[in-house]
């Protein structure tokens, strides 16, 4: 005969109803019970709240197959697959703005941006709020006045976050803020570049390396004593920051076939090797030993010479990527014989504009407004796939995955007309992106290619 249920266990079962509405048993066995006892059922357990995010879903599958080794590599590998797939797009307005040059993730929802209307702002990519941020001044202004055409082209973070390099009001001048206030620490205007400043890169929390269209290169490193506190001037108003020379200065060497174009165009970092490389418009390839000062290691001519104008390294692969105006170059400067074939990437015959490394997946963005990504162990581009069925899963096309960005905005000037007859569809060449991995999303930025026309694009890909 089963035990009568009395009021208080009847109260209790009621109240463990009630409580079920909000979370769920878990599969388990039955608990041994004490004797003269029935069988206890195991406790009710909240299931973790759900994040809507492929990263937090993979950790967790990850964490869940510790034992197994490279199981959280080869979801990481695979979830670095499909994103580019899943990706959508949201536009963000940035009004009169123009051409977005350079962009770097702040933090979250905060991204750093840098136009070629010489203006540094941040941008919030929740609510669309623009801060624009004052530039520094050099200290005897009347020498060199910027040129409202010039812009703002390198934005580039310290490893840790917390200094901020980018130009000056003078864009030969390397302008040094503190993170997250945004407080000037010094610029460097003293004996540095005499034309824009089109690259930075970061060697180390306090050493950084500008290249100039003066076809120099400059290392600079910011003192401890530049960050006890900003003080300001009394008269003016304004914020008290130091004014540095450069601690190293090289210049590129000079090319047989374009003496006259020694251009830095690009910088990139090599941790890894304490190393530099470095792009210019005369279609070569410079390779610096990076420590207290620089030393050239070699300098050779580039397969595709002809506008070379970004640069991004791969730690694990030890490789550098260059973008020109048809294919994206390969190089290890370790081994005379590059393994990895050049990729076309011919987008309306606009060229390649940004270039950056995740791993094995390097992102392409374009002058004629797409996105493109190349898979440097299969060496092919990703492809798009099929619609699956209920019974399959969704297969490749052998078409090439390709991101289209929106139309942003385009002041629609007497040039626009007059020379462009008014063209409704006007590709934007995508000159930035930038990723925030953890949070899945991606930044790209970038306006009209034309240099004459004025207009901007900023998306949020998520």
């Amino acid at each position: 005969m089963a035990p009568q249920q009395t009021g208080s266990s009847r109260k209790r079962k009621a109240q463990g109803d009630g409580q079920g509405a909000g979370s769920s048993v878990l599969p388990g066995p039955v608990m041994a019970a004490a004797p003269g006892e029935g069988p206890r059922l195991p406790k009710r357990q909240r299931r973790p709240v759900a994040r809507r995010s492929l990263v937090h879903y993979l950790n967790g599958r990850a964490q869940g197959h510790a034992g197994l080794p490279g199981f959280e590599s080869e979801l990481r590998g695979y979830a670095i697959l499909r994103l580019p797939e899943l990706l959508q797009e949201r536009q963000l307005a940035l009004g009169p703005l123009n051409k977005v040059f350079a962009s770097q993730w702040l933090n979250a929802r905060q991204v750093v941006c840098g136009t070629k209307c010489n203006t540094l702002f941040v941008v919030d990519i929740h609510s669309g709020r623009i801060t624009r941020i004052p530039l520094m001044r050099d200290r005897v202004p009347g020498l060199a006045r910027p040129q409202p055409t010039c812009g703002i082209h390198a934005v580039e973070l310290n490893p840790s976050k917390t200094l901020l390099a980018t130009g000056g009001e003078n864009p030969n001048s390397l302008a040094v803020y503190q993170l997250p206030t945004f407080d000037p620490v010094c610029l460097g205007d003293r004996q540095g570049h005499r034309d824009w400043i089109f690259a930075i890169a970061w060697m180390s929390d306090t050493v950084a390396v500008s290249g100039s269209r003066d076809g120099t290169v400059a290392l600079w490193r910011m003192d401890p004593d530049m960050f006890n506190g900003i003080s300001w001037y009394k008269d003016m108003g304004l914020p008290r920051y130091a004014h540095i020379r450069p601690k190293d200065m090289e210049a590129i060497p000079r090319a047989t076939t374009n003496p006259g174009n020694r251009k830095v165009r690009a910088l990139a970092f090599s941790g890894k090797n304490q190393e530099l490389g470095a792009v210019s418009l005369d279609g070569y390839f410079h390779l610096w030993k990076a420590r207290s000062s620089l030393s050239r290691l070699l300098s050779f001519r580039l397969p595709y010479c002809r506008e070379n104008v970004c640069l991004t390294y791969c730690d694990d692969l030890s490789l550098y990527a260059v973008g020109s105006q048809s294919h994206v170059s390969f190089l290890d400067p370790r081994q005379r014989q590059q393994n990895i074939r050049p990729l076309c990437s011919r987008e309306g015959g606009t060229g390649v504009r940004s270039l950056s490394f995740y791993q094995h997946i390097i992102t392409v963005g374009t002058g004629h407004g797409s996105l493109l990504f190349y898979d440097i162990r299969a060496q092919k581009f990703l492809e798009e796939k099929s619609s699956a069925s209920l019974d399959s899963f969704p297969g490749p096309t052998g078409r090439k995955l390709k991101l289209t960005c929106g139309r942003g905005w385009l002041n629609q000037n007497e040039l626009w007309v007059n020379y462009f007859g008014g063209m409704e569809e006007f590709p934007n060449a995508l000159y930035t992106h930038c990723y925030n991995w953890p949070e899945m999303k991606l930044f790209v930025g970038g306006g009209p290619l034309p240099s004459g026309l004025h207009g901007n694009y900023a998306g949020l890909w998520s």
